[in-house]
């Protein structure tokens, strides 16, 4: 049976880039029938913070990824004390105690005769006596996996065919000095232990797929199919890292943004396939094949997930909104009528307080001064309502008659002095509701 999961540190808010992850590995799980694991990777102290955790399933419980079940790997970490433990025994675990600007010396020097900045592994070479007078120094060091400097190859399931040369890599730091288990072995643990049948993750992760391969192998488990997706860039191609702390979900939530646009884009970003409005979680899982996502880097605008909740608005009921037009104070018998006018004119719900506002209050005019002397006669004609759909008309052919004025330059000069814009509804509609509206107000 397929398991994924989803692994968010709860160091801040779930953001888009976080939600392709996320999306793609719930996917694969309910297209399979599978289980779809949420793993709080909280090994952190310092920088985890249980606001964050719960921020993190109230997103993912506004778009409706549902989780089977949910792992904090701050309850685990006896078994990534077993797991290190067994490294030390084979021999593939040791302890390094250089310090940050020791480490960027090594790597400047390396780099200066044209060699890869990889650890040199002089740990290796120390003596028992020479450590204890380290960790009297400088206190206790890091942890290091020793690789096997052999190539590593997977076939992943977006990149296809890859081959990494361990002996181009450093050997990976799995515990900090202070105690602290790092993401590359606790997630190797949790995966093995919990069954994790395929991982999907960014591509900026391929390397660390890598040394986790040998980590696993290491520790007699079972390699997961691997998937990395390409990663999001702004609209230009620039880069999107320093944008995401204005994309966190509850951002885009709070901005009107509805939750199956979001994933009808973020479900076809980056693939050979159209970005299609979906209104039914069903519909994105039986349409989700991740061999259809490519490589290059996937331009994201977030300018593209208001035409698609606009979309998703307009197949709404004026009874699926009853609580937006309630807030707004619509009156009952007119609700139908006016969410059948403003939902053909909005992005996204905040924007029915203008046509409320605009139906019960008017506009300020807008009159070209050409226009100020038969706007006037025009409105003199108007006539007491009550209005109904073919007021507009009536009033306006009579206009017609008296002034010559006709087309385009009869309709926009009124349009524009009753609702102060230059384009929206049925003119016929938004009359007979400013009327009817005002009369109840």
């Amino acid at each position: 049976m397929t398991t994924t999961r989803f692994a968010p540190s709860p160091t801040g808010y779930i953001h888009v880039g976080n939600l392709r992850t996320a999306l793609m590995n719930y996917l694969i799980a309910r297209k399979s029938g599978g289980t779809f694991i949420l793993r709080i990777d909280d090994t952190d102290p310092e920088r985890s913070k249980e606001e964050y955790v719960d921020a993190i399933k109230q997103d993912l419980e506004w778009l409706g990824l549902t989780w089977d079940k949910v792992e904090r790997q701050s309850k685990r970490l006896d078994r990534y004390a077993d797991a290190a433990d067994k490294l030390r025994e084979i021999n593939r675990f040791y302890e390094a105690f250089e310090t940050p600007v020791e480490l960027d010396l090594k790597r400047k020097k390396q780099l200066n005769m044209g060699k890869p900045p990889v650890y040199d592994r002089a740990a290796l070479g120390l003596s028992e006596a020479e450590k204890t007078a380290l960790r009297e120094e400088r206190g206790n060091g890091v942890w290091r996996f020793k690789l096997d400097q052999e190539r590593i190859e997977w076939t992943d399931g977006i990149l296809g065919d890859i081959s990494i040369d361990a002996a181009s890599v450093s050997d990976p730091v799995l515990i900090r000095g202070d105690g602290q288990v790092l993401y590359t072995i606790a997630s190797v643990v949790d995966d093995t232990d919990m069954g994790v049948t395929n991982v999907v993750r960014g591509s900026d992760h391929v390397t660390n797929t890598a040394t986790q391969i040998q980590i696993i192998k290491a520790l007699g488990g079972t390699c997961p199919d691997f998937a990395h997706h390409s990663l999001l860039t702004g609209p230009q191609g620039e880069a999107l890292s320093k944008r995401l702390g204005t994309l966190a979900l509850r951002d885009l939530r709070e901005a009107g943004v509805k939750p199956m646009a979001l994933l009808s884009l973020m479900a076809r970003l980056g693939s050979s396939d159209p970005v299609e409005l979906r209104t039914e979680m069903a519909e994105l899982i039986e349409g989700f094949d991740i061999n259809r996502f490519g490589s290059a880097p996937t331009k994201f605008d977030s300018e593209d997930l208001y035409p698609l909740t606009a979309r998703y608005l307009q197949g709404l009921t004026a009874e699926q909104v009853k609580d937006e037009l309630d807030d707004l104070g619509v009156p009952q018998a007119q609700q139908a009528a006016f969410w059948a006018m403003a939902k053909e004119n909005i992005s996204t719900l905040k924007d029915l307080g203008g046509w409320w506002d605009l139906c019960i209050n008017g506009a300020d005019p807008l009159i070209a001064e050409e226009d100020q002397a038969f706007v006037a006669e025009a409105m003199s004609m108007l006539p007491e309502g009550p209005y109904d759909a073919e007021s507009w008309k009536t009033w306006t052919t009579a206009v017609k008659e008296a002034t010559g004025r006709k087309g385009k330059g009869l309709f926009m000069p009124l349009r524009k002095a009753i609702t102060g814009m230059e384009r929206g509804p049925d003119m016929g509609v938004l009359l007979s509701l400013m009327q009817v509206i005002r009369a109840r107000g």
